[in-house]
């Protein structure tokens, strides 16, 4: 007799593309495990109009994960630059040139205007493209005015630096060490899944840290029991609305979730 097959959220592998995500694209990793924005997905034709609940432009579809999803958050995350032509370009300006942009490149078009996405070792550049905007135009970089724009300017200037480091060095960049906020996001979604899943918690232990651990340490007010009982939890408030502040979207009003919001 064959053996069972794993469950799709036992092998942690599968989760290593995880280590890699900004906040854009972790917010969609939890955003896209909601059950119920799955069910508006699913009738996305009679409610149009329901990615607005969930800070989108566009209804993504949940299956597929940040590396092929084409979001379009709304707001823009404060990563995203903008390019408009240059109305008063000097004779050194550099030219707009969509194929010298490194990376793997996704053009994305979230009903206003088209989005460049390059992903890069280590990084994700998010460029939106003015509709006047030509091969060979000079350009000028934007962002959007705001009460406190230090912080903001900062940001932006930090994603120009990374577009001008991946053109200056090959793209074949080795990737940064991961840090432990990231492997904390890996193990979150990892037990969400499982969670959804309808494993138990011990389960979840087992497959993030092994049956060993789980027989010396599993205990009913033990510290492997509550790390486990702390990621589902985590992962249940980003998924439901917790993302939010990963996508730098404004928050729901306390004790309402995006389930909530959207029906009167």
């Amino acid at each position: 007799m064959a053996e069972p097959s794993f469950e799709y959220w036992h092998p942690s592998a599968a989760y290593l593309y995880v280590l890699h995500l900004d906040g854009p694209a972790l917010a969609w990793e939890y955003l896209r495990r909601d059950p119920d924005y799955r069910h508006d997905w699913l009738r996305r034709r009679r409610h149009p109009g329901a990615a607005q609940r969930w800070g989108l432009r566009l209804l993504e579809d949940p299956d597929l994960d940040a590396r092929d999803a084409h979001l379009a958050w709304f707001p823009d995350h404060d990563t995203v630059v903008q390019l408009y032509p240059d109305a008063d370009p000097p004779l050194d300006a550099l030219p707009f040139e969509f194929w010298r942009i490194p990376g793997h490149k996704q053009l994305i078009h979230d009903g206003r205007r088209l989005v460049l996405v390059a992903r890069l070792p280590g990084c994700c550049l998010r460029l939106a493209l003015a509709p006047a905007l030509e091969e060979g135009m000079a350009y000028v970089h934007a962002f959007r005015a705001c009460q406190s724009p230090c912080a903001r300017y900062r940001t932006f200037a930090g994603e120009l630096d990374k577009l001008a480091a991946a053109r200056a060095e090959p793209v074949a960049t080795a990737k940064r060490r991961p840090s432990q906020t990231m492997l904390l996001e890996l193990h979150t979604l990892q037990a969400l899944d499982g969670t959804l899943a309808g494993a138990s918690l011990r389960t979840v232990a087992d497959v993030l840290y092994g049956p060993d651990a789980v027989v010396a340490d599993w205990h009913a007010d033990g510290d492997l029991r509550a790390r486990v009982r702390r990621l589902v939890q985590r992962g249940k408030k980003l998924m439901r609305g917790g993302y939010r502040r990963l996508a730098q979207l404004p928050l729901l009003e306390q004790g309402r979730s995006a389930f909530d919001a959207k029906r009167p």
